[in-house]
């Protein structure tokens, strides 16, 4: 397994990270054995969020984790507060922070998180409440790193103004199919396809300058949630180069789109939101290749997009 250290962040994190947001179909025990496949595999971070399965994901995990003999203090525990799809809403009110925070505590059954991270922008978020909820956190022992997710530079930046921790995560989508934030740059300027159209402002380059990891979730998934396209019949000759790399370094189709998004520079981690122990194992053989710059591109092409 690859490892990073984050600046001002968690040191010696696995490149894989294991996303919990599916683990409520498994029972407690199927969970055990999934948090121990995950270690095995040198993955020792876990990605949690207040929504997944209404708090269940947490539960889950929190249950399971005894089972294991594995070390609180050996695993980084992560999670996201703000969405809310019972009331319909995204909420980074203090009170909300605050209260999220010792719920997700309780259902982890732990005394403090590695990092929580703010889901999706709340279009009525106030920078300065943030703070206060960041402080009263870090100031508690509650939560050790802070990061934000979906968020854009100009947000970022009216945080920092207030907020004195560093964020150090951003949650970003990233895959083979969805590139905007690695390719908008290519198209500036350009007339002749919408994918010169700004979607991004930039968040990668920003998040780069700023030490901010970006976390890239549905590694795999074509749009946001319309299935994986690996074996996918619309990708025909993206398949067809997956495998005929898979061939040359002796890993499933899986670990090289995987292996594409680990290639770039910007030293990402990579969300892995299986709940299939065998699956997990394919998108951790990822961490064994290394791709050249010319087979990077190679993907990029065979994924249709095109060179101006």
């Amino acid at each position: 397994m690859k490892m990073i250290d984050v600046k001002n962040g968690p040191q010696n994190i696995s490149r894989i990270v294991l996303g919990c947001m599916r683990m409520p179909a498994l029972s407690t025990e199927e969970a055990a054995k999934m948090i121990e496949t995950s270690v095995e595999l040198g993955i020792n971070y876990f990605d949690h969020a207040t929504c997944y399965g209404a708090g269940d994901a947490e539960t889950r995990f929190g249950d399971a984790l005894p089972m294991t003999g594995i070390k609180r203090e050996d695993i980084y525990l992560q999670s996201k507060v703000g969405l809310h799809f019972d009331t319909m809403e995204f909420n980074w009110s203090k009170e909300d922070i605050l209260k999220s925070t010792d719920e997700i505590l309780s259902r982890l059954k732990t005394d403090y998180l590695d990092a929580l991270l703010l889901h999706r922008p709340d279009l009525l978020y106030d920078p300065e409440e943030i703070a206060e909820a960041f402080d009263e956190l870090e100031k508690s022992g509650k939560v050790r790193h802070f990061g934000i997710s979906n968020t854009t530079p100009m947000q970022i930046e009216l945080l920092k103004k207030y907020v004195k921790q560093p964020l150090v995560f951003n949650q970003l989508q990233l895959s083979l199919d969805q590139s905007q934030i690695i390719d908008q740059a290519l198209y500036l300027n350009n007339k002749t396809t919408d994918m010169s159209i700004d979607r991004d402002n930039g968040i990668l380059d920003y998040c780069r300058l700023h030490d901010i990891t970006i976390q890239a979730w549905s590694p795999l998934q074509i749009g946001m949630f319309k299935g994986c396209f690996v074996d996918h019949p619309d990708f025909p000759e993206l398949n067809e180069k997956l495998a005929e790399l898979g061939e040359k370094y002796g890993v499933p189709k899986t670990a090289i789109a995987i292996a594409w998004i680990l290639r770039h520079p910007a030293k990402m981690q990579v969300i892995a939101g299986t709940m299939n122990p065998d699956h997990l194992k394919d998108i951790c053989e990822a961490t064994k290749v290394d791709l050249t710059h010319n087979e990077w591109y190679q993907l990029y092409l065979a994924s249709g997009k095109f060179l101006p």
